[in-house]
């Protein structure tokens, strides 16, 4: 800061003034900067991204007098989900005799707004080409971007089925039908139960134009008649006539009262061969609601067949009476009909029904 002339005549040092400068800034990746005085003392430096890239961190650094840059170095980061468009939702009628629709659609439409690279693709949901079956479906896409930036969309794939009207069985009887029982090509058989006669056609057709072959027939001429005063007049009715297989849940939805119903609907024809007649007694007073086919029974008559065969309301549980009215087997747990015409074929068939099966053979095959 000061020099001194010597003895020797030379000054005891030199100085100059150097310009305060601060170093060069980095590049920043995906990004630029702009300096208003390049690299001198006061010149400032604003970043900016390239789009689809936001800055994290100082947008502007400062060169100050002791040569250093204010602030940190900031970076460009991708924050920008991709765009993603899915196809346009549809819908589609189910084939003749199908309760399903073959729907194809191309993948969705995905870019990103920064580098342009899509890392990956998801599909939920089943594959373009899959089956789908009847209701409305939601198929859903997820994208990624290099950095792990996520999009979605997604769009439904709608599903009818011509149906016709919903056939009801006839008194005394029921229906076996194909297919789903309504649907377009569906053929439903009407079937009465053991001692009764049908009266019209056997078969029905769901046509095109969603509506039945034919007309429904009759069953004559077995009478139940619930206008009783006791479960025992009840079921004196059946007497060497029916056997009673007694069904009991806590619910209608019950899982196991469910799975029950649907395996004997489908084995009707068993059931009636082997001259079956179910009983269900299903749900809490005081909605409790106790039906011999379309037959109800009296809340007082349910109870006291609830208590003549020791039939809980708290969980699913069976009983099968064999034409006497005689407690021969129970149930905790769905019985499939197979066990039960086993248990039937084996012990209580009478001579007489075995020597007609053996002469008739099984006509449900």
């Amino acid at each position: 800061a000061t020099v001194q002339c010597l003895p020797s005549r030379r000054w005891s040092g030199m100085a100059y003034c150097r310009q305060i400068r601060c170093h060069v800034l980095p590049a920043v990746l995906r990004g630029s900067y702009e300096c208003s005085a390049g690299v001198q003392m006061d010149s400032r430096c604003d970043y900016t991204c390239l789009p689809g890239y936001q800055l994290e961190g100082d947008r502007s650094r400062l060169c100050m007098e002791d040569g250093r840059w204010s602030g940190s170095e900031p970076i460009c980061v991708d924050l920008e989900p991709p765009k993603i468009r899915c196809p346009d939702s549809r819908e589609r009628i189910a084939e003749p005799g199908k309760l399903t629709a073959t729907v194809y659609w191309d993948p969705p439409r995905v870019r990103d707004s920064a580098d342009g690279v899509i890392k990956r693709v998801m599909l939920r949901g089943p594959e373009p080409g899959s089956e789908f079956p009847e209701g409305e479906h939601v198929v859903r896409y997820t994208a990624h971007d290099q950095a792990y930036n996520r999009a979605s969309c997604k769009f439904s794939i709608r599903v009818h089925v011509r149906r016709c009207p919903v056939l009801k069985p006839p008194q005394n009887g029921y229906i076996s039908c194909t297919s789903d029982g309504n649907n377009y090509g569906a053929t439903c058989e009407y079937l009465c139960d053991g001692g009764y006669e049908r009266q019209g056609t056997s078969l029905r057709v769901c046509q095109s134009s969603q509506q039945w072959t034919g007309s429904q027939p009759l069953c004559a001429p077995m009478q139940i008649n619930t206008d009783v005063n006791s479960a025992a007049s009840l079921l004196d009715q059946f007497m060497e006539k029916r056997r009673l297989f007694v069904i009991s849940a806590p619910d209608p939805s019950n899982r196991y009262y469910k799975m029950q119903i649907s395996m004997l609907q489908q084995a009707a024809c068993g059931l009636d061969l082997r001259h079956i007649t179910t009983v269900e007694l299903v749900g809490q007073p005081p909605h409790e609601v106790g039906r011999i086919r379309e037959h109800r029974l009296s809340p007082g008559i349910i109870a006291e067949l609830r208590r003549f065969l020791h039939l809980s309301r708290s969980r699913f549980n069976a009983v099968l009476l064999d034409k006497a009215g005689t407690d021969r087997e129970r149930y905790i747990a769905p019985a499939s009909p197979e066990e039960l015409f086993v248990f039937i074929d084996t012990f209580l068939l009478s001579e007489r029904e075995a020597a007609r099966r053996a002469q008739s053979g099984d006509p449900c095959e």
